[in-house]
């Protein structure tokens, strides 16, 4: 028994003949950005780019499946009936095709999540779980057949010759997989949510970008046959009253698929990514609409960067390429052509930031706002997470409050096409949510235990780490860890300012105490401070990611020199610039970092000015029992263990006797 909502019953009996959608172009965003917008630069002055002479030729609405382009069998999916061509077990109809029944969604709610842990070859640890009743889990297979992964024409042969940077060097019986791609893929194909905490931009992201992208393409180029195929049918046969559900086989608006990407450097690679995927060696190149403006808004100009800027490796690998963190673009696929800057409601395909989004869809009560365009989303990816604890996290928490939410307006939908789960308001349970990050962050898990209801379950990878960043700590140090307590995790501000305050600054007080730069993650911490130290009238100065390049150059020049006493630094900062703050002798963590290996960077920046003065070199860290992982990833799970429960508050580590 299915129940649609009494506003949607209205608009279905409202909506147009049967097997027809109306082809309307809206615009891509209500700010008149046309998907790509760019607030207080030159793109603002662009006209509405609506590309309207390519929309007929990309409208699923008033096109067929092509029988001779080679692009796609015809996928023939009835309500309970899941096949493609000979293959029975396609994973995408499986998913699409499945029926959940009202009492299955009501117990969602009350259901404790069921888990099981198995490890893999390569991901290691793996936690498996689910919040519907039953939980199937299942081990990688030694070789992959790509017949056997289902996977769209042209894929089987583009994705060897797009993949091939990967697999030089590898024997020809791996596959067109690397290891770490396979063990993804198949847990991408089978259409479970998935966390992935290990992806970094210097050892694996390009890897993990490449086979996260060969699934959106297969994602789209079935979903978008299944409608094309549907059309020729409706086409040629006129169907009787009862047989309607038959063609039930899109969403309430046509977006499908969200990528959230840092930067437009990224979003560039995808781009790039899915024409290789579509074009593949072929000698007929795909059309691809608006290429020449797209490189020029998301490409870079090598001659633009600095020259003789020493950064990490790890820096250099995230900051690369057009690092402008404002934009959204509308990409839509048809068989073997691209139409980027594609209206939103006309695009098979959404890129943007966290900030392009929270942008277009603004807060409560401001007049210009739309986010209808998530409402029929299947598959939510968000890459790179790790960087948006350092933008804004709470642009990610207010995306995933408005996701798959019922539309505002029709949109001109055929609502006899539209799936029952999307006219029920089950969309979430169907989304598929991969997230990719460098780090086990509280936050990043929150999201992905909070708002991944899938209903084939979740696959969370959870690997500890055995080493800590602080072996990575090459200066003669020691590092003295003090346990602060907390009755709850709300009060852990609170209480880490007072312990701070009447525990820790008293000891550094002194002059002879010079020279204390004071690590701040947390930018709301960062400024408690400051007031702080201004009202006690401390001698001390400032960085923050807000400080103007003059300031910075002068507090430095301060600390350096020992004309103050204090340097407070925020996170933030470091993440952005990664200076080498010259003159420390006395180091404070007011926290345990986001990032481990900015635990070893910033001790290591003692050695940078050595004037003789190790033997009174110091280092405080404060932690709580709330803060487990972050102690993990510096000191190691095993050390962190004993520190959570022991009996004392103190324990000290000692870096680089010799």
């Amino acid at each position: 028994m299915v129940i649609v909502t009494s506003v949607w019953r209205k608009r279905q009996q409202e909506s147009l003949p049967k097997c027809r959608r109306v082809s309307t172009v809206l615009p891509a965003d209500p700010e008149g950005k046309g998907g790509d917008g760019l607030l207080g630069t030159s793109q603002e002055s662009l006209e509405e780019f609506t590309d309207a002479k390519h929309e007929s030729l990309f409208s699923l609405e008033t096109n067929f499946l092509e029988e001779e382009s080679g692009s796609t069998c015809s996928l023939k999916v009835s309500q309970g009936q899941s096949s493609v061509c000979s293959h029975s077990a396609d994973p995408f109809l499986q998913h699409v095709n499945k029926e959940l029944k009202e009492k299955e969604i009501q117990a969602v709610a009350t259901n404790l999540k069921t888990t099981h842990q198995l490890k893999w070859p390569i991901l290691g640890q793996l936690v498996f779980s689910s919040k519907f009743q039953k939980l199937e889990t299942f081990k990688p297979s030694k070789d992959i057949d790509l017949k056997s992964l289902h996977l769209q024409k042209p894929l089987e042969s583009t994705w060897t010759k797009t993949n091939s940077q990967f697999l030089s060097g590898l024997p020809k019986s791996s596959g067109p997989f690397t290891s770490l791609q396979k063990e993804l893929f198949l847990i991408m194909n089978s259409y479970r949510d998935l966390f992935y905490p290990e992806r970094t931009a210097l050892k694996n992201g390009e890897e993990i970008r490449h086979v996260y992208c060969l699934h959106v393409i297969n994602h789209v180029l079935k979903a978008n046959a299944q409608v094309l195929g549907n059309n020729s049918r409706c086409r040629s046969q006129k169907l009787g009253v009862g047989d309607d559900d038959d063609f039930r086989d899109q969403g309430l608006t046509r977006p499908k698929v969200l990528i959230v990407v840092p930067f437009r450097e990224a979003a560039l690679r995808v781009v790039q990514l899915f024409i290789s995927l579509l074009e593949g060696d072929s000698k007929k190149k795909i059309i691809v609409s608006n290429k020449k403006r797209f490189k020029g808004e998301y490409g870079s100009d090598p001659e633009e960067r600095p020259p003789n800027l020493k950064r990490p490796e790890d820096y250099e690998a995230v900051f690369v390429g057009n690092i402008d963190d404002h934009f959204r673009i509308g990409v839509a696929i048809l068989q073997r052509s691209i139409r980027l800057y594609a209206p939103f409601y006309s695009s098979d395909i959404l890129i943007a930031s966290p900030l392009g989004l929270r942008t277009i869809i603004g807060a409560e009560g401001e007049k210009k706002r739309d986010f209808d365009f998530l409402s029929s989303i299947e598959l939510l990816i968000i890459d790179q997470a790790d960087i948006y604890l350092m933008q804004n996290w709470e642009h990610v928490l207010h995306l995933m409050n408005h996701m798959n939410l019922l539309p505002l307006d029709s949109h001109g939908v055929d609502f006899s096409r539209v799936r029952m789960w999307n006219l029920n308001n089950w969309s979430k349970y169907y989304r598929q949510t991969l997230l990719f990050g460098a780090l086990q962050d509280a936050q990043i898990n929150s999201v992905f235990n909070k708002y991944c209801v899938n209903l084939q379950g979740q696959v969370a990878v959870r690997n500890v780490p055995m080493t800590g960043s602080i072996s990575h700590v090459l200066v003669q140090l020691p590092h003295v860890f003090q346990r602060m307590e907390a009755e709850n995790l709300a009060s852990v501000i609170d209480a880490r300012f007072n312990f701070f305050v009447n525990k820790i600054l008293p000891q550094y007080r002194d002059a002879v105490m010079s020279h204390t730069l004071i690590y701040v993650p947390s930018y709301f911490d960062f400024v408690r401070l400051r007031n702080y130290f201004k009202k006690e009238e401390l001698n001390f100065t400032h960085i923050c990611e807000y400080t103007q390049k003059s300031g910075i150059s002068r507090a430095r020049q301060f600390f350096l020199q020992g004309e103050k006493q204090f340097l407070l630094l925020t996170e933030r900062f470091h993440f952005y610039k990664r200076y080498t703050i010259k003159g420390i002798r006395n180091l404070i963590f007011y926290e345990l970092p986001t990032y481990p290996h900015f635990y070893s960077e910033v001790c290591n920046m003692l050695s940078a000015t050595s004037r003789g003065g190790e033997a009174t070199w110091t280092c405080t860290v404060l932690y709580s029992k709330y803060d487990a992982q972050r102690l993990a990833a510096v000191v190691g799970v095993e050390w962190a263990a004993q520190m959570l429960q022991s009996k004392k508050n103190v324990h000290l580590f000692i870096t680089g006797e010799r």
